[in-house]
């Protein structure tokens, strides 16, 4: 064989493995099914989303087809339990608790190169002239992480965003730069172009670029040295989002409480490291975007969550501007992401936080809000009434054990509503205990209400005394204002337990947080108790049961693998 037509077949063989996504050098990483994932464990949660095996950290390229199916990409190294070795998992779900893991959808083409985070959308008119008979192609748009540099690529899919092949064209932008990356893209329908929103990571800077075809990019304008700096600026969204009319009635993510005539956008920008209580966390900006420049509302900055354990969040493409915008984020901390037990005790790390529903409001407390709350919890309502209840715990405390007999999931819901706060000299507590009951262990949390009329009335969680995994960074205890609501005087919170994590959203979603946490025993029991409480307070707790999003719950050991779901055995953990 000739030197010559050896070169020709080598570069021919190169070019189809930089075209397709299912070419890959890595022996070792599956293509064309899913990988299967025991989710039995007693650390495993049940209704946030985790990998199958391995490492997991941002959410990438989600959307909702027109047929109302959830697709999540996420950075995925399937070969080990730390970063690195990064593809795009891939996992689908009609209600975004019930996840179907799919086959990895994008890998990477060559040694020494990973396909970083990104977005995804629904090229429904065909303006990149991949899918000349189809409104349902999907393109992502990635960045490419080698050596030398991180680029901007893109790769189209003909059968709704199951298998991807990159573009022949790639890189469609480069600028030279090893900090550049994480587009997310959305269309704006006024100009007719899609808006790429992309970080020049230690130059603290978002590039907002536009393109006709997502094919061809121009840089339009840049958002700069804006809240905190941190080390770098990662994963950005922007998108439109609906105002809230009233923030304070009892359900504000009611459709008619939205004020239709006031579009307003929110930047979210991720920093790792230099949160404030260490490592990464996520800010927003609230303000106008008119197609090239986004200008905000305010010089205020503001945080996506008050906890440690929320990074990198992304909203799905095509659910309408005028709709409560969903998102899923990562729900750890690059301070200890790569350590925590879940990996040496069941071969997965990381989780995403429950899908949240979205909406800016004008609260009583401060302006331009972002109402973020679970989204169709009660849709995972094992019974329909609660598993416990007590309209009027006064000075008292309620209580309620399980097993997973009883509950399989381990997976529950609390709600506290605490009304009638006086105006002046207001004092209570309102505190919560999760406990296994077999290694004294707990995670607790709770409401203090002080201060003129409860202005001040301070939530706390402390997970200091789960002895599962002990790490330096791994912060115990997090606090935040309640903000009493000043026309109903009353506060809201709501808890929500899953094996390893617990989140809280006071308000409505006001306020929330997200923590991890990492026990030697499981939680079988719930207390919620009350002291002190001013005269004429009341507090109302309710407790739900929470069904498994993965079929099997907790009484055995669950081997998932796309819609199989296998029972390995039936003993116990």
């Amino acid at each position: 064989m000739s030197p010559l037509l050896v070169f020709i077949l080598v570069l021919a063989c190169k070019t189809l493995a930089q075209s397709s996504a299912s070419a890959y050098v890595e022996p070792h990483v599956p293509t064309g099914k899913p990988i299967p994932g025991n989710y039995g464990g007693s650390l495993r949660p049940q209704i946030h989303y985790s990998p199958p095996i391995g490492f997991m950290n941002d959410p990438n390229g989600m959307f909702v087809d027109a047929d109302g199916l959830y697709h999540l990409y996420y950075q995925y190294n399937p070969t080990g339990l730390v970063a690195g070795n990064q593809h795009w998992g891939h996992a689908t779900s009609k209600d975004l608790y019930h996840w179907e893991n799919q086959p990895i959808a994008i890998f990477p083409g060559a040694e020494g190169e990973g396909i970083f985070s990104g977005s995804a959308v629904i090229d429904v008119n065909n303006t990149s002239d991949f899918f000349p008979n189809q409104t349902n192609g999907v393109v992502a748009m990635y960045t490419l992480n080698t050596m030398k540099e991180q680029t901007q690529e893109i790769a189209y899919s003909t059968d709704g965003g199951y298998t991807f092949t990159k573009y022949s064209g790639n890189p469609v932008i480069s600028i030279n730069s090893t900090q550049f990356r994480d587009p997310k893209v959305l269309w704006y329908a006024a100009t007719q172009s899609w808006v790429a929103v992309i970080a020049y990571a230690q130059a603290f800077t978002i590039g907002i670029f536009t393109s006709p075809d997502l094919k061809t990019w121009t840089h339009a304008s840049n958002f700069t040295h804006q809240g905190l700096l941190g080390l770098q600026y990662e994963c950005p969204n922007l998108i439109p989002i609906p105002m809230l009319k009233n923030a304070s009635i009892a359900d504000p993510f009611d459709p008619s409480n939205f004020a239709s005539t006031n579009e307003m956008y929110i930047l979210q920008i991720s920093i790792n490291p230099g949160a404030p209580l260490g490592g990464s966390t996520s800010q927003y900006f609230p303000g106008t975007f008119n197609g090239t420049h986004f200008t905000p509302s305010d010089g205020a900055t503001r945080l996506t969550d008050f906890a440690k354990d929320n990074y990198a969040g992304q909203y799905f493409y095509n659910v309408p501007s005028t709709s409560p915008q969903l998102s899923l984020a990562w729900a750890s901390n690059w301070e200890y992401a790569q350590v925590v037990p879940t990996g040496p005790l069941e071969d997965f790390r990381s989780f995403m936080t429950l899908p949240r529903q979205s909406v800016l409001a004008n609260t009583s407390r401060a302006p331009y809000t972002l109402l973020s709350y679970p989204y169709n919890l009660p849709s995972l309502y094992t019974t329909p009434f609660p598993l416990a209840k007590n309209p009027s715990l006064l000075n008292t405390t309620l209580s309620y054990n399980y097993t997973t007999s009883t509950l399989p999931s381990a997976a529950l819901a609390f709600s506290l509503n605490i009304t009638s706060i006086p105006a002046a000299n207001a004092t209570g507590t309102v505190n919560f205990t999760l406990l296994p009951s077999s290694t004294g262990e707990s995670i607790r949390g709770g409401l203090f209400l002080s201060g003129s009329g409860g202005a001040d009335t301070p939530l706390w969680l402390d997970r200091g005394h789960a002895r599962g995994f002990d790490n330096p960074f791994f912060s115990d205890k997090f606090s935040t204002d309640a903000w009493l609501d000043i026309d109903t005087r009353s506060v809201r919170l709501l808890g929500v337990l899953d094996r390893s994590v617990l989140e809280v959203f006071l308000n409505g979603g006001q306020k929330a947080g997200t923590m991890s946490f990492f026990l030697g025993g499981e939680i079988d029991g719930v207390v919620v108790g009350t002291g002190d409480l001013s005269p004429g307070v009341g507090v109302e707790v309710e407790v739900w049961g929470l069904e498994s999003g993965w079929g099997g719950g907790g009484n055995g050991n669950w081997t998932v693998a796309g819609q199989e779901v296998r029972r390995d055995f039936s003993e116990g953990r």
